[in-house]
């Protein structure tokens, strides 16, 4: 690639270059559409046209708030042609306030919506009086003021680019790398988000820095299930596929968030991906839905299923150091299993299925040993949006199971000391990284952007380390610093390991959040899943929802905890002096719905410490320390 180009430059590249390919794929009509990379260029020009004659000016701000479609593309694209700077705005929010602030915050002049989130702009529009027009997506028949349809844009558009088609490429050449592309607002665990600043040149560096940590056939179908609002679908999904000659399918739209959701399984099935991008918790319903179906096929072929699995495991390790001379023996049982079961599985995942791309929160060891045996790997990655977002992945070829992946080239990253000195290998400390895809800065919050970048180093908050003489260029993330426990004595632990493995491993608990706040011992709110809780209650012969049942539930969670003591099978993956000494059962799942969840299927740990602060102080009670405490046990009802 050129030195710096806009994604102006690498649009018309790519789009040129593979002009015949399909691009854009959704479902309209019960029918999978198909848009071709030049149609996607050619409507980019129609939208960006039509801002012009709206009267948009470069660098001036417009906002889309929509589900996953083409017209997210080619409206973001239009909006960058005519050197506007897009809003990107996630469909998940709910509140009236938090898109309020990012509209009025990011003083966007233009929206673009969808008709099923057009309520939600409807009503903080009277608040906006920066708002000329909102722009739909979908036809409606009762407009109203400022409102316009997105097929009246396109007319617009079409005449401006008969009249003044000069003006239009001088506006689009005039877009320089430096020039703001998007402003990305953090997910919202603060009432304030910040607009996090992303340039042209940190997208498309971005996107050269993936290419050397991961590749993609031409003509491979992507199918992104994540939020396209986010940075990570942007450079991971639809620029890298652009770059590579793929194309991108999205997931159609439901009546609501839950029959969207029933969509990805169809979507799989019709779409038949090569590569997916997904999150861990989405990845952890796929593996439960596998293995129920297994489960309804009988004893037998789920102890047959099992076997191979273990074996499997056993074999591919930790997939860099998978076989070995005394394993060779497993290598032909492997692939009889694999034609005998595993193809059959990943048949239900489209049959052509490579591999996953992990974003979002850790990744545990376990789920990335359980796709790799089943012959389709999930490679984890790590990067945060003010990295636009990738800093490092695993990819087929080279990969390490439990670290968070290869360090994307050219990068410079360090682990660095609260003092903000460099530590040695194997040390943690937090994570600093410098390179062309560090953000220009947050939007109106020059304090912000002073204390995260700082001198070109931008400080991500996260911890982690590297094991440059073992493993060069592989870096391992741990959590965040503002997640610590912290002891009574002032020792310091990150929870991650425990959280993230005792949910991926135990089918009796959905989340677990640690807690120690310079506490005489830490403490664990628990999510139970109910439904495999009563099951295993009736399994003893118990009535579920009797105190005698409600006992052995809790005795059960206890027996899942206790594994990573002493003796147990999980002893010596987390140090059992932070292990908690309390459990507190909720009566409530962690979701997005009750804003436990954020908008890219992370907890917000500061939101359930403060929404259950009344368990939290429980816990470190006499009583509340109790396993079978009457909280505990009405919390199973």
């Amino acid at each position: 690639m050129d030195k710096r180009i806009t994604i102006i430059d690498f649009v018309e590249k790519y789009t040129r270059q593979f002009a015949s390919n399909v691009f854009l794929r959704e479902k309209v009509d019960s029918v999978w559409t198909e848009t071709t990379f030049e149609q996607t260029r050619l409507e980019s020009y129609r939208i960006g046209a039509g801002l012009m004659a709206l009267g948009l000016e470069k660098g001036e701000r417009c906002a889309l708030l929509s589900q996953g479609r083409n017209l997210w593309v080619i409206g973001e694209l239009g909006i960058l042609y005519a050197g506007g700077v897009n809003v990107p705005l996630s469909i998940k929010l709910e509140e009236a306030s938090d898109l309020l602030f990012r509209v009025q915050h990011s003083d966007a002049r233009f929206i673009f919506t969808s008709d099923q989130q057009l309520p939600k702009i409807r009503k903080i529009l009277p608040e906006c009086p920066n708002v000329e027009k909102v722009i739909v997506f979908d036809p409606i028949a009762d407009l109203q003021e400022k409102e316009m349809l997105v097929s009246e844009l396109q007319t617009m558009g079409d005449a401006y680019l008969k009249e003044h088609a000069d003006a239009f490429k001088a506006r689009y050449e005039s877009v320089g790398p430096d020039d703001y592309a998007n402003i990305s607002y953090t997910s919202g665990t603060t009432a304030d988000p910040k607009g996090i600043l992303l340039t042209h040149r940190n997208y498309t560096a971005n996107v050269e820095q993936a290419h050397s940590v991961i590749g993609i056939d031409e003509g491979d179908v992507m199918l992104i299930i994540l939020p396209l609002d986010h940075c990570f679908a942007h450079v991971a999904g639809f620029y890298t596929m652009m770059s590579y000659g793929g194309s991108i399918a999205t997931v159609p739209v439901g009546k609501n968030a839950l029959a969207s959701l029933k969509n990805i399984p169809m979507s799989i099935a019709e779409v038949r991906p090569h590569v997916m991008l997904s999150v861990p918790a989405l990845a952890r319903n796929f593996k439960k839905n596998i293995e129920t179906t297994i489960k309804k096929k009988g004893p037998k072929v789920e102890a047959l299923y099992n076997f191979a699995l273990r074996l499997a495991i056993s074999y591919n390790k930790e997939y860099w150091n998978a076989g070995g001379f005394c394993q060779l023996w497993k290598k032909p049982l492997n692939a009889l299993f694999d034609k005998l079961i595993f193809k059959a599985v990943r048949q239900g995942m489209g049959g052509r299925m490579k591999f996953f791309v992990g974003g979002g929160a850790l990744l545990d060891i376990e789920l990335q040993r359980y796709y790799n045996a089943i012959g389709i790997p999930m490679f984890q990655g790590y990067g945060l949006s003010e990295a636009t977002p990738i800093i490092c992945a695993n990819a087929p070829g080279h990969a390490i199971f439990g670290s968070s992946g290869c360090i994307v080239s050219p990068l410079e990253l360090k682990i660095c000391d609260s003092e903000g000195n460099e530590v040695p290998d194997g040390q943690r400390g937090e994570i600093v990284i410098k390179g062309e895809n560090v953000m220009a800065g947050y939007w109106k919050n020059p304090v912000s952007t002073a204390n995260t970048v700082i001198d070109g180093w931008l400080h991500t908050g996260d911890m982690g380390y590297v094991l440059r003489e073992k493993h060069p260029g592989f870096l391992w993330v741990v959590g965040r610093f503002k997640s610590l426990l912290i002891g009574a004595d002032g020792e310091k632990y990150s929870p991650e390991g425990f959280e993230d493995g005792l949910t991926d491993g135990s089918k009796y608990v959905d989340n677990v959040i640690l807690h120690n706040n310079q506490n005489p011992y830490t403490m664990a709110l628990i999510v139970p899943n109910k439904d495999a809780l009563r099951e295993y209650a009736q399994q003893k012969g118990l009535d579920p929802l009797s105190e005698e049942g409600r006992k052995a539930q809790l005795m059960k969670i206890q027996e899942e905890i206790d594994s990573y003591k002493k003796g147990g099978k999980n002893f010596g993956v987390f140090p059992e002096a932070w292990l908690p000494k309390a459990v507190a059962v909720l009566p409530e799942a962690f979701t997005e719905q009750n804003h436990l969840i954020n908008s890219t299927m992370k907890v917000v740990r500061g939101k359930v410490e403060e929404r259950f602060a009344d368990r939290i102080d429980y816990a470190y009670t006499d009583e509340g320390k109790q396993l079978l405490n009457p909280k505990n046990l009405a919390a199973l009802l």
